[in-house]
């Protein structure tokens, strides 16, 4: 009768536990996000920023390509597939600074809107 009982269980723990899966959107973006992190971090010295952005650059090509050539985002009309390729130059940062020739900090500053002109007219305030 235990037995039967562990059984039962068991069987029901597997069927409700699902698995986790990220789809390749969701990776890229979860590695995107890591890089720009990177890019705003006041504590990296500037080579060891390098470095782990050129690690992240690779690891970034790789799933940007992977999401270019994923068949499984052809017919989704999700939100997030509609605004990852509405904003390509965000979504595929990396593609998009070779494209332009630019770093990707560059292009993502740029996408986000901040440009030199602003950021030196910028003054320090406190917002209530």
């Amino acid at each position: 009768m235990k037995t039967i009982t562990r059984l039962i269980i068991t069987t029901f723990m597997l069927i409700t536990a699902g698995t986790a899966s990220a789809g390749s959107i969701e990776n890229l973006e979860r590695e995107r996000a890591l890089l720009i992190e990177m890019f705003l971090d006041p504590e990296l010295e500037p080579t060891e920023r390098q470095n782990r952005i050129a690690a992240t650059k690779t690891r970034l090509i790789d799933l940007e390509r992977m999401v270019l050539r994923d068949d499984s985002l052809t017919g989704r009309n999700t939100p997030i597939v509609r605004k990852a390729f509405a904003n390509y130059e965000l979504t595929f940062l990396i593609n998009a600074s070779m494209e332009a020739d630019r770093a990707p900090f560059d292009i993502w500053m740029k996408q986000i809107g901040l440009t030199t002109a602003a950021l030196e007219s910028a003054r320090i305030a406190r917002r209530y």
